[in-house]
């Protein structure tokens, strides 16, 4: 977020109740593997990082997303937070569900979510997903 949108703060982390992360899009538009997506999951959760989006960067946002181009859409959902509960966007991509992403892309998505403050254990759930591609040695 820092890099495409220098002007949009984070300003808290909450769940999205009812939906689950999970990836879609494996061999569409030239991705090296899948890409991250919700989909409505009674039971399930999201850990989301909330963002003050400047409107000079929701448009930047929308092009790196690819909203522009047709491959996700920008929904509005509740998001439950210590505050109390607040509406926010997320985009879901435009397609069906399936594929894996690579080691690289689940590994920043799982530092992200732990930098956030993410519980351990969700952490370490997303860290175990099956990937496309091995972890590089470290």
């Amino acid at each position: 977020m820092r890099a495409y949108c220098p002007h949009s703060p984070m300003v808290g982390v909450g769940w999205v109740e009812g939906w689950r992360l999970t990836f879609a899009g494996e061999g569409d538009m030239g991705w090296e593997g899948a890409v991250t997506t919700i989909v409505e999951s009674p039971g399930d959760r999201v850990f989301v990082s909330l963002y003050d989006v400047h409107p000079w960067d929701a448009a930047q946002l929308d092009e790196v997303e690819g909203v522009t181009a047709g491959a996700y859409q920008k929904l509005t959902v509740r998001v439950s937070t210590l505050e109390g509960d607040l509406s926010a966007w997320v985009y879901v991509f435009d397609g069906y569900e399936g594929g894996m992403p690579t080691a690289w892309y689940l590994s920043e998505i799982a530092n992200a979510a732990e930098k956030a403050g993410a519980p351990d254990d969700y952490v370490s759930d997303l860290r175990q997903r099956p990937t496309r591609t091995s972890s590089p040695e470290i």
